[in-house]
């Protein structure tokens, strides 16, 4: 392979997507965002609630869903997760290239070598020599600009695709505010999104008619998408990512321009009176003084209180979601086993798939019950009442069948059990992924790590 292949970033006018290359020029800000590897403790969300494998039956997240880590372990989780499978070659394994999008700096640095489709072609595993560097400095920052060499954090936008959302909605990046920037970068990758099959899965923010709930899901319905058929109802699922910044949006703190960063990411005072922005992104109670303090008159205790109770509204009202949908998803099964037809079912099928949609709208929007706890409420009642509709129809529509008696759920009090429940071989898979690991990703990061020794 020739020199120029493996030429530096700079001397190719690439982006550099390694964050220690930055260590030396901001030093504060590097070290605070290294700090995020101290979130290793891994939370098996699927353990906690092994309802979500029913929900997800068909599809990746049935198999592992663990809570979000800090930034530091986005190359790692992926690799990881049963849902990436165990590829062998770049050709095999479950997921698309696009997997990789919200994860590293490289992907920005990919797509200025190759352009937009030859970065999305092909499978997840194409590109795992190339994408080494977990989030970090260059997904938000222009680094190659005077501005950021020279002390000033310049924002940028890291990829194409969220430059095109952002004008869906006439918030043009480059005419924002700071504020709104700030935010914006942030919504890079805390956001829903989509692939679009028929463009080798590229991501696609589906904000053409809006960012709320009901208008994403207008969307999506006129479009005909959908992500899986559902393993049990055969209803045609969506899956929400990570809407963070949609339900921002639509809360009280983004009505009243908080954004991310204020909680998150607050300026910090050294002793010798420099100021810097703290890169350690977490929980705003661990700076309660640099964070809430700002706007609120409450003490931290009282804060925390007020939390806990809205979290404890929001989770309640999950689980009752949870348990609507559920049923309906065995019950529309129960129906399909004694003849339903696809007419029959249409409706039932759409309401499912609504109901589904605004409760993984919710529940998938990290801290939604600091950021919009009364958007969250209101979408997870609007789930309620779209599952309670598909059960009332399916009561009827399976009596027509001659089945009166309630449809007996499966015993799903364990994730494993609901796994089992579905018939999910899940030994293959972990032993698969296990080998995927100790054979093939040390080979990516041999190769990543020559590349960058050239850098």
């Amino acid at each position: 392979m020739s020199a120029s292949v493996f030429a530096a970033p700079e001397e190719k006018g690439l982006i550099d997507p390694r964050n220690d290359a930055y260590e030396e020029q901001h030093p504060d800000q590097y070290h605070s965002w290294r700090a995020t590897s101290e979130s290793e403790h891994i939370e098996d969300a699927l353990a906690e609630d092994p309802n979500m494998v029913i929900l997800w039956a068909g599809y990746g997240f049935a198999k592992d869903y663990n809570k979000a880590r800090g930034h530091f372990y986005a190359v790692d989780d992926v690799r990881q997760t049963l849902r990436t499978g165990a590829p062998q070659d770049e050709s095999s394994g479950p997921m698309p290239i696009a997997c990789w999008s919200c994860k590293s700096p490289d992907v920005g640095r990919v797509i200025e070598e190759r352009g937009e489709d030859g970065y999305f072609d092909g499978k997840w595993a194409r590109l795992g020599n190339q994408i080494a560097n977990p989030i970090g400095c260059a997904d938000c920052h222009d680094t190659r600009s005077d501005e950021f060499k020279n002390g000033e954090p310049a924002l940028a936008l890291a990829k194409p695709y969220v430059e095109r959302a952002f004008q869906a909605i006439n918030k043009p990046f480059e005419e924002q505010s700071r504020l709104d920037q700030q935010a914006s970068v942030c919504g890079q990758c805390h956001v829903e999104y989509y692939f679009v099959k028929s463009e080798k899965n590229a991501v696609k923010f589906p904000w053409d008619m809006g960012t709320s709930v009901e208008e994403m899901e207008r969307y999506y319905d006129a479009l005909g998408f959908k992500d899986w058929t559902h393993k049990v109802s055969k209803a045609p699922m969506l899956k929400a990512q990570h809407p963070g910044y949609e339900t921002w949006r639509e809360g009280i703190h983004g009505k009243n321009k908080v954004a991310c960063v204020d909680c998150h990411m607050p300026k910090v005072t050294k002793e010798d009176g420099t100021v810097y922005t703290d890169h350690k992104v977490g929980n705003p109670f661990d700076r309660f003084e640099d964070t809430c303090a700002n706007c609120h008159t409450q003490s931290k205790e009282q804060m925390r209180e007020i939390v806990s109770t809205r979290k404890a509204q929001v989770l309640n009202m999950k689980l009752t979601a949870e348990k609507q949908i559920v049923a309906a998803h065995f019950e529309a099964g129960e129906a399909w086993k004694a003849g339903a037809t696809e007419e029959e079912m249409k409706d039932i099928l759409q309401d499912i798939r609504h109901a589904q949609w605004r409760w993984d709208y919710a529940i998938a929007s990290h801290g939604v019950h600091m950021h919009a706890p009364e958007v969250a409420l209101e979408v997870l009642g609007t789930a309620v009442d779209k599952a309670a509709d598909a059960r009332t129809k399916l009561v009827r529509l399976l009596a027509k069948k001659g089945i009166t008696d309630p449809v007996e759920l499966p015993d799903i009090s364990t994730k494993l059990k609901a796994q089992q429940a579905l018939g999910m071989d899940m030994d293959t898979m972990n032993a698969d992924k296990k080998h995927f690991l100790e054979t093939v990703i040390p080979q990516w990061e041999a190769e990543a790590e020559k590349r960058e020794a050239t850098y």
